[in-house]
């Protein structure tokens, strides 16, 4: 990532977020999504391929039922 820290992205939050602050936060950053723990946003972060991110938000969407 190009000596990008967490501080560099804009971060966002799922829009089902129940704002108790356990919810993961993404951001794009050079055609891969980082990914966080909202409870620790100084800290390391995960990226994937946007591709292989989108795969898997779309696997979600199809498994999980929302009341």
């Amino acid at each position: 990532m190009d000596n990008a820290t967490a501080d560099d992205l804009e971060w966002r939050k799922a829009k089902r977020s129940v704002g108790n602050g356990a919810c993961v936060e993404v951001a794009s950053v050079n055609g891969r999504i980082a990914v966080r723990d909202s409870m620790t946003p100084g800290g390391v972060f995960l990226q994937y391929p946007a591709r292989s991110w989108q795969f898997f938000a779309a696997r979600l969407k199809d498994e999980i039922i929302f009341e």
